[in-house]
């Protein structure tokens, strides 16, 4: 999976650095379950500093085992605010299933996240820090990067994103586009809120629509791990919307418009 981003090993820690390209699959599949087991079992050693600009509790932390060191984003239960179209304390888990989408999609959009029952703070998602440019956003974005954010807008729809912010697009060195902060996004209602709306009645590529197709058919199987993972993490019916919003997709073949609701985060970056 050349598009991983792999922990360091140096003695001070710092933010991971992309793999080289390679075309072995088995090495690709290696990588990210590395990077896993280092998440889910690694020790989370400190807090490097509260993001300030984050609504909820959310931290930059440490995270190593007996070979591998790496940062990673820490996003405790007990740090969550309420909201109230949200039930209360849900969002970390929300997290975690976007990482799954993602993943069972084959787009890696988003990082590698897990849920952890012993941060620091308790119960909370952990996902590997993605080394950016943090004057780099949405906003900034030229035409080279129209595919990926053409996903990432798809990604957004099937998710039902209520807060893809500008600065929720992250850039890496090497110009992959990752997708941040999705602790508002599985609602069964229509929460479609963000700013990628450029794509707004253009049809879908075919090959993602495939990727949708395949989720949507494996979601209807109650026995298959994707569908077992997904209900330890989201409500039946919210389960049961990806499935709608992937059928209308597949039906309508065209990105949506803006609904009556609103449709814009804020703020926008």
């Amino acid at each position: 999976m050349s598009d991983d981003i792999p922990p360091t090993s140096n003695d001070q820690p710092q933010p991971p650095n992309d793999v080289p390209p390679s075309d072995d699959d088995d090495s690709q599949v290696v990588e990210i379950e590395r990077v896993m087991k280092l998440l889910q079992h690694g020790k989370i050693k400190r807090g490097m500093g509260r993001l300030r600009w984050s609504t909820n509790y959310t931290t930059v932390v440490q995270v190593k085992d007996d070979e591998l060191e790496t940062l990673a984003i820490y996003k405790p239960q007990s740090g969550e605010r309420s909201l109230w179209d949200f039930p209360d304390g849900t969002l970390c888990y929300r997290e975690v299933a976007a990482f799954i989408i993602s993943e069972a999609l084959d787009w890696r959009i988003v990082p590698p996240t897990v849920l952890r029952q012993d941060g620091p703070e308790g119960v909370g998602s952990l996902q590997l820090f993605i080394q950016h440019d943090a004057e780099i956003n949405y906003f900034s974005l030229d035409d080279s990067f129209i595919p990926q954010l053409s996903m990432m807008a798809l990604f957004d729809c099937l998710v039902n994103n209520a807060d893809r912010k500008g600065g929720h697009v992250l850039v890496d060195a090497r110009g992959k586009i990752w997708g941040i902060d999705h602790g508002i996004c599985f609602h069964p209602y229509p929460k479609l809120r963000t700013v990628i709306w450029d794509f707004a009645g253009q049809p879908i590529p075919d090959e993602l629509l495939q990727d949708v197709s395949r989720v949507v058919e494996t979601l209807c199987n109650t026995a298959d791990e994707l569908t077992i993972t997904l209900q330890k993490l989201l409500e039946p019916d919210e389960i049961e919307a990806i499935n709608k919003r992937g059928n209308r997709l597949l039906t309508t073949k065209k990105y949506p418009h803006p609904g009556p609701g609103p449709s814009y985060p804020w703020p926008p970056v």
